[in-house]
């Protein structure tokens, strides 16, 4: 058993060294593109489903709370953390719109909207993307696998930051790396000087 968690470990390791080089230049520009929006007044929206939301949700917290060090609160939002009007919407209308019709009642041009899937192809989510494009919301979708999907629904304006691992534990834990890095670099943009 101790093996086996070695060789978790040692799994997860190289999934994000590599995955990690990749990804360095897109993580760096989404995390522009969120500071300009946050510079200019917007918000950042967050959604996903399952782990994924859970991980929008830790975006969503780091964002509005703090990360590593105390300094103000930035404007951030989960639009699926309200579960009444979720389930209502899912019973009523099979659960496409969850994250929909909240992006298209709170979210405004400018804003950027990011997205947790780690297979691309949940079709509630695949509806926020062109509810996003409507409202001209720029989108930053993690991704896994093949990107799936949502991938394709990207316009030139979005940034894909896709772990291209077979495995959804990996992608998923690459996925908690890039919201951190994220983090990171718009607190010290913002900031500066923390570390």
């Amino acid at each position: 058993m101790e093996q086996r968690v070695i060789t978790l470990f040692h799994e997860s390791i190289e999934a994000t060294m590599q995955t990690g080089e990749e990804l360095a230049p897109a993580i760096a520009r989404a995390s522009e593109i969120m500071v300009e929006a946050l510079l200019n007044g917007h918000k950042i929206l967050t959604c996903g489903n399952g782990i994924s939301a859970a991980q929008a949700q830790i975006l969503t917290n780091c964002l509005l709370h703090r990360f590593e060090q105390e300094r103000p609160s930035l404007p951030a939002l989960h639009i699926g953390s309200d579960l009444v009007s979720g389930s209502a919407m899912a019973t009523d209308g099979g659960g496409n719109d969850v994250y929909a019709k909240p992006l298209r009642a709170v979210g405004q041009e400018g804003d950027v909207l990011v997205l947790f899937t780690s297979t691309g192809s949940d079709s509630n989510l695949l509806q926020t993307i062109s509810a996003a494009h409507e409202r001209h919301i720029r989108v930053i979708a993690l991704t896994g696998g093949d990107g799936g999907d949502a991938a394709s629904l990207l316009d030139h304006g979005d940034i894909e930051l896709r772990a291209a691992l077979p495995s959804r534990t990996r992608v998923q834990e690459v996925h908690l790396l890039t919201l951190f890095c994220l983090c990171d670099l718009i607190d010290q943009h913002l900031f500066g000087g923390f570390h």
